[in-house]
């Protein structure tokens, strides 16, 4: 999972004020709350990596505007079960059992929301808790189905959640999180990435890799050591998805990102970001500000190359 926070917006509520509430008073506070304060990029993770790809326009949205988004069920679940299995790996090997992993589920849920308030919003509307516990029982089953895939009675990883970081000789810096990193007695290392959902069908495989061959290329840039393995465990199927990486995958890799790179900064000194619309465009939660939508994007609050600035689309 790649959980990068690089460019993302400062968590905040942006809904309505109570009823009742005073309009001025609700105006005033406010105010005390500085914005999210627009940044041009600086670095590149594999999730803002993937965003341009996807669509330049939510890359801008996520990275220099820094719009907030409503916290989804799907992704706070993985949040959760990622948290669970690396608190796991505190425990002796011989604890390491299905009851241990899943009595870690609340106490993993409570600190999830101290750390991050606005997700009290996701069963707000559910005040019997009927929701929530089918929620955590989805979270308990795919805790449960990681042990039919790993046995961790017999991994002792080298780094959990671990932050990585390198720069380029072009200046490129990349960074991220990997879920956990494993080193054989010969000095091999296995980086692997828990995946909450489904392995993607054979044709997908290679866009699902691209996150991993990101994380091998980081490291190859920081130890000199190629990984031996990429491991995926998709927890949402039972499957698990391997590569063996070479240098040349990962000079492809770089090549590939060193090319992003320039796009995103052509974009940035023009202020022109493209959206570009696909089947995804239905979870996105920026549809108001896409003109894809017949929304209109925030004014762009960088300098831009030019007089018109911000300005999308053809002449």
């Amino acid at each position: 999972m790649e959980t990068s926070t690089e460019g993302m917006p400062e968590a905040h509520s942006d809904g309505p004020a109570e009823a009742g509430t005073d309009t001025a008073s609700a105006t005033a506070a406010a105010a005390e709350i500085p914005a999210p304060r627009a940044m041009a990029p600086a670095s590149l993770s594999p999730s803002r990596a993937g965003d341009f790809m996807q669509c330049p326009l939510l890359y801008r949205f996520r990275v220099i505007d820094r719009l907030p988004e409503k916290p989804s069920e799907a992704a706070t679940r993985g949040t959760l079960v990622h948290a669970v299995l690396e608190r796991l790996f505190d425990a002796p090997a011989g604890e390491r059992t299905v009851p241990r992993a899943t009595s870690l589920i609340p106490g993993q849920w409570d600190r999830l929301r101290e750390a991050r308030p606005e997700l009290a919003e996701l069963f707000a509307d559910d005040p019997e808790g009927e929701r929530l516990a089918r929620w955590l029982g989805e979270a308990e089953r795919l805790v449960e189905r990681w042990f039919t895939l790993e046995d961790p009675s017999r991994l002792e990883p080298a780094e959990r959640e671990l932050f990585v970081e390198a720069e380029l000789e072009s200046g490129l810096r990349l960074r991220g999180i990997i879920d956990r990193v494993d080193v054989a007695p010969t000095g091999e290392v296995r980086i692997v990435d828990y995946k909450t959902g489904k392995a993607p069908r054979p044709e997908y495989a290679e866009g699902a890799l691209f996150q991993m061959k990101f994380y091998a290329l980081v490291v190859w840039r920081l130890k000199g050591i190629v990984p031996r393995r990429l491991q995926l465990v998709y927890l949402g199927s039972g499957d698990v998805l391997t590569y063996d990486p070479v240098v040349a995958d990962l000079e492809r890799v770089e090549r590939k990102l060193l090319a992003l790179w320039d796009a995103i900064r052509l974009a940035t000194e023009t202020g022109d970001w493209r959206p570009r619309p696909t089947k995804l465009c239905g979870w996105c939660d920026h549809q108001a500000h896409c003109p894809e939508f017949g929304g209109t994007p925030p004014p762009y609050p960088l300098p831009v190359a030019g007089s018109e600035q911000g300005r999308m689309g053809p002449d």
